[in-house]
């Protein structure tokens, strides 16, 4: 089968009916199929790939927004990351329809022909870019930025140009290639030609690979054969949703790396001590991809029920390290996923689906693989969008709620929450892999077997260090043994049943390696021999990172975790889809209920592929987890048009007789300047002092200044971008509060209780509503006679309301009180 069909038809519907006959598809869905193609006969480089595709989705939305009375677009007219992005406005079109057509087609045109200039399929890249253009009849000469004139193709091609600007500048280093310029890699490189692993100096840490020749994911011949680390100092790369208060710097050879969602360290062998709780899930879990090798097998006798009704549904991840190894079965394969009795769409039961368990393994572990002419996973997650958006019986409702969305208007938000949450899962994963630098199972397994043994010290080639034994799967070579070689050269080393590596494999059209016993010195994952393993550390798992957090977006903006109608499918034909060796020996449709289920699967691919340990694999599952959800909470606080999340939201606003104390909280803790204004009624705003948001997120004024009696009103100031804006704005008295809405907390609400904080200047009753942004109450309270002064009230459980973004009101008689940006998750 042509490695390029391998993925494009991936998600064909239970493959059993042809693809749905698609409508004419939106500009934004035209040029991401573009950018998808370009990235497939581009560097396999999965971070800088995320970015791009992130990237486009910005030049995408921002076209999009700019239009729109109610939407805040992200980088156009506001800073991000340092960087400013002016916009002075642009007078409403006669047919906006049309003028965000071509916004958004010079926005991406200009982006795709900077990014692909130099990419080893520029030649067609750049050519279809050009043909896209002039199908959609645009004018591709036309490089004006100039927006004031009212012309949507130079608005494009500013959008673009900020874009662009905005890249030199993101902590990627893309002036430079890309290239990392502080990372020094420990160990020199292990030469796969050669036995064992000799040069390995420290088993905790990455070792590069040389190869005969290297070929990337995506068919690109690498010189040099040793290929670099991509990626180790990514944690760098600004951010979509990604926190301050979620970084920690880590110092290092004179560079701070930074690293989000910081799991802590893997389990690291110590090679004197073989009983410490690190040395024993080091081994186990460098094991287990040894054992599950063995897996890898046409002939393989095990027959498993791979359809939903038996994969799938993990009801809960491990949380500890300790942990892991009742998750995963270390013998027969795979997770502790229980199956679904029912599709929940039709009503019935799943379908069994028996096949052989060495072709579900090996289907499992090349369709995952990224190449060759891969999307890489970032992409991946955009063509299942895509797929899921061209469903029939999918309706485009953001979170299936609200108005039905046109083509466009879907695509622009949906691309926004899944490129925002790719590029953040990549700077996450790559933050960890950087700093925490481990080894991969090709190493750390040849190494272990070099050492020895680490059952028994009686047993000849003890060492705290080696494998343990397991009769079946790793065993010792004893005299008379095939493996023992002339002169008995090989007793007493270590052998292990799994696959047999490339080397048995001479046409991979009409071979396979099989599954026996090998030296473990010789042991290959179940990769080509060009490639053998991705070249940057482990720890975490980019699949993993990427497929949750892409799950999590998809799950929550199509508001269910269900494919449409309730299972996707991947149709691997019989001797015809396998590249690494012939097979599968039968017909093999890979099947997923969920969003989730395809994720858990793509995990399980790697440690089968013998590219990932568990604990590569379980941090990264939470932390894209994380990750996902965050990116589409971020998202739609720019698809309600709320102000831009730098600003503060007020918490507190105690009045005393002296003085009155106010708090604020915001989401940027990296000391953000701000000024308090006061005012009293029929007085103009005042600046009465400057002062800073601070590491925690907080900024607390006392203002001793006021005179009894007299009400004064109070708001902060914050520059965005060159523009004041204003946040948390309170009245009160020194001798006690007028009516006002002082806070909602905590927020963001993590199932947990969403109290009001609120001010009464009267006993008479009060009115809380929680409002969705479609304008719905999804919660409310009648709040009695409380007497005056200033009140927190429960309004409703988050546990209890669907993650999104929500709106307070607060109400006294005629006396109403809002506040914006209440995020559940």
């Amino acid at each position: 089968m042509p490695a390029t069909l391998r993925f494009p038809v991936a998600f064909a519907l239970l493959a059993l009916f042809a693809q749905p006959a698609l409508a004419v598809q939106s500009v934004a869905r035209q040029w991401n199929e573009a950018l998808i193609a370009a990235i497939r006969i581009d560097l396999a480089r999965p971070p800088i790939q995320a970015r791009n595709l992130f990237h486009f989705s910005i030049a995408a939305y921002d076209s999009w927004a700019a239009y729109d009375t109610f939407a805040r677009p992200y980088l156009l007219g506001h800073q991000v990351g340092g960087y400013y992005c002016p916009f002075n406005g642009i007078a409403a079109p006669a047919d906006i329809q049309a003028a965000r057509n071509q916004t958004i087609s010079f926005a991406c045109y200009r982006l795709l022909r900077y990014r692909y200039q130099t990419s080893p399929g520029a030649a067609q890249s750049l050519a279809r870019f050009d043909a896209l253009m002039t199908t959609l009849g645009y004018d591709k000469t036309f490089t004006s930025t100039n927006y004031s004139t009212g012309s949507s193709a130079a608005l494009g091609n500013y959008i673009a140009q900020c874009i662009i600007n905005f890249g030199l500048q993101d902590g990627s280093n893309e002036q430079g290639n890309f290239a990392y310029q502080y990372y020094n890699p420990v160990n020199p490189p292990m030469i796969m030609a050669l036995r064992g692993d000799s040069t390995l100096v420290d088993p905790n840490r990455w070792q590069p690979l040389t190869v005969t020749v290297f070929i990337d994911q995506n068919g690109n011949i690498i010189p040099g054969s040793t290929p670099k680390f991509i990626g180790p100092e990514w944690g760098a790369v600004t951010p979509f949703a990604l926190t301050p208060s979620e970084l920690t710097s880590h110092p290092r050879g004179g560079y701070d790396w930074q690293v989000y969602h910081d799991p802590g360290p893997p389990p690291y062998i110590d090679p004197l001590n073989a009983s410490s709780p690190g040395s024993i899930l080091y081994k186990w879990g460098y094991e287990l991809v040894a054992v599950w090798s063995s897996h890898l097998k046409a002939s393989d006798i095990v027959m498993w029920d791979i359809s939903p009704a038996s994969r799938g549904n993990n009801a809960v991840l491990p949380q500890a390290q300790a942990d892991f190894p009742s998750f995963y079965n270390l013998l027969e394969g795979g997770d502790t996923g229980t199956g679904r009795p029912l599709n929940p769409r039709t009503g019935l039961p799943y379908t069994p689906q028996f096949v052989p368990r060495g072709d579900y393994t090996r289907v499992l572990a090349e369709f995952w693989a990224d190449g060759p002419n891969s999307e890489t996973p970032p992409g991946h997650w955009f063509t299942i969008l895509n797929y899921v958006s061209d469903q029939p019986s999918f309706v485009k409702r953001l979170e299936g709620q609200g108005p039905v969305l046109d083509d466009l208007q879907w695509d622009v938000k949906a691309y926004l929450a899944m490129g925002g949450a790719v590029h953040d899962a990549a700077i996450a994963c790559w933050g960890n892999k950087g700093w925490y630098d481990t080894v991969r199972p090709v190493s750390a397994l040849r190494w272990m077997a070099g050492q020895g043994q680490s059952s028994d010290a009686t047993l000849p080639h003890y060492s705290p260090a080696g494998l343990p034994l397991l009769p079946g799967y790793v065993e010792l070579v004893h005299t008379g043994d095939p493996l023992a070689g002339s002169g008995n050269v090989n007793v007493n080393k270590i052998k292990l049943y799994a696959w047999r590596g490339p080397t048995y494999v001479t046409n991979p059209a009409s071979d396979t390696s099989g599954v026996g016993w090998i030296l473990a010195e010789n042991w290959w994952p179940y990769q080509r021999p060009t490639f053998v393993t991705p070249p940057f550390a482990g720890y975490t798992s980019g699949h993993s990172t990427y497929s949750r957090a892409a799950a999590e977006v998809m799950t929550r903006i199509t508001g269910d975790e269900y494919f449409p109608g309730g299972m996707s499918s991947f149709f691997a034909p019989r001797n015809q889809f396998l590249v690494f060796e012939d097979g599968p020996s039968m017909d093999v449709t890979l099947q997923w209920a969920t969003y989730r289920d395809a994720a858990d699967q793509c995990s399980l691919s790697r440690i089968w592929g013998g590219i990932h340990p568990p604990q590569d694999d379980i941090p990264g599952r939470l932390m894209g987890r994380t990750v996902g959800i965050d990116a589409v909470d971020f998202a739609e606080t720019y698809f309600a048009g709320i102000p831009t999340p730098a600003l503060a939201s007020l918490v507190s606003c105690d009045a005393q007789p002296d003085r009155i104390r106010l708090t604020w909280y915001s989401a940027d803790k990296r000391g953000v300047p701000a000024t308090v204004y006061r005012r009293t009624k029929g007085s103009d705003w005042a600046a009465i002092a400057v002062t800073a948001i601070d590491g925690s997120g907080y900024l607390r004024f006392d203002d001793a200044t006021v005179m009894s009696g007299t009400r004064y009103g109070y708001r902060l100031g914050l520059t965005d971008g060159g523009t004041l804006s204003f946040a948390g704005e309170a009245w009160a008295t020194a001798e006690g509060p007028a009516f006002d809405l002082v806070g909602v907390y905590p927020n963001p609400s993590v199932g947990t209780k969403l109290t009001v904080q609120f001010a009464l200047p009267s006993a008479a009753p009060a009115r809380l509503e929680l409002m969705d942004i479609a304008g719905r109450r999804v919660a409310e309270r009648e709040v009695g006679s409380l007497g005056r002064g200033r009140h927190d009230v429960i309004l409703a459980d988050a546990g209890r309301v669907a993650p999104g973004v929500y709106v307070v009101r607060f109400s006294q008689g005629s006396s109403v009180k809002t506040a914006r940006a209440v995020v559940v998750k």
